[in-house]
């Protein structure tokens, strides 16, 4: 069994003394590990970075093991956000998250699209946090979990939505929520694209889909913990950066 594709790297682990296990991100064939040969050498280290774009061809004998990877570089982004310590920890939570939610060998070609463009624009712009937002936002629609933020689930109109359903994860308007405001999830224009350069809104964005990634994904996965470097991109982003 061999196959070749294009992936992002999302985590290494060393391996025996010389080799190193990697699980990559691909379009054709999902969250993928395998082995590299020699994956702690100075050579081949230093391209071993999360984050990194990868031509990867992977082979074994047969499809259910782990097989091994022979990988080439393509691009490295760990370098290009090691300045900016808000971008470096948004790269370190979407490849924790990836590893974190994505079933073994699934493909996910919409996601990992959106994922590549996701990580290309990390420490780019001044919006790329409210495009992270997003991103999360997307990872819950392709795993089960989405949102409709696209109308008020009381009145049925799209003006003045300000609250999302901890039940139904749809939105809600603030003459729809009436008294039960209290009770509702916050629905920040950053939750609807629109970039601004509130803080507050873009946590109270993070803490609303945070709330779906914790009852929503990682229930369904057993009740693990959501990846701790989630929980420090938040951080980072309710701080001036």
């Amino acid at each position: 069994m061999d196959w070749r594709d294009e992936g992002t790297l999302l985590s290494v682990r060393r391996h025996g003394e010389t080799s190193a296990i990697i699980e990559v991100f691909t379009a054709a064939h999902g969250r993928h590990a395998g082995v590299v040969r020699g994956g702690t050498s100075r050579k081949i280290a230093p391209v071993l970075q999360p984050g990194a774009q990868l031509d990867v061809s992977w082979r074994a004998r047969l499809e259910e093991h782990i097989g091994a990877f022979t990988v080439e570089p393509l691009k490295s982004r760990a370098a290009a956000v090691m300045g900016d310590r808000a971008a470096l920890a948004g790269l370190n939570a979407m490849t924790a998250l990836l590893a974190f939610a994505l079933p073994e060998r699934e493909p996910h070609p919409r996601l990992y699209a959106q994922s590549v463009q996701m990580f290309d624009l990390l420490g780019q712009t001044g919006a790329w946090p409210v495009a992270y937002l997003q991103w999360e936002l997307a990872l819950l629609e392709e795993l089960g979990f989405g949102l409709d933020l696209s109308a008020c689930a009381v009145t049925g109109m799209a003006d003045d939505l300000a609250y999302v359903s901890p039940k139904s994860g749809r939105a809600v308007s603030a003459e729809g929520a009436g008294e039960w405001a209290d009770r509702l999830l916050p629905l920040p224009p950053e939750l609807l694209g629109v970039v601004t350069d509130d803080l507050a809104g873009l946590a109270d964005g993070l803490r609303t889909t945070g709330f779906f990634l914790e009852t929503g994904l990682a229930h369904s996965l057993g009740d693990r913990p959501l990846p701790d470097a989630r929980a420090r991109l938040v951080d980072r982003l309710s701080r001036k950066r």
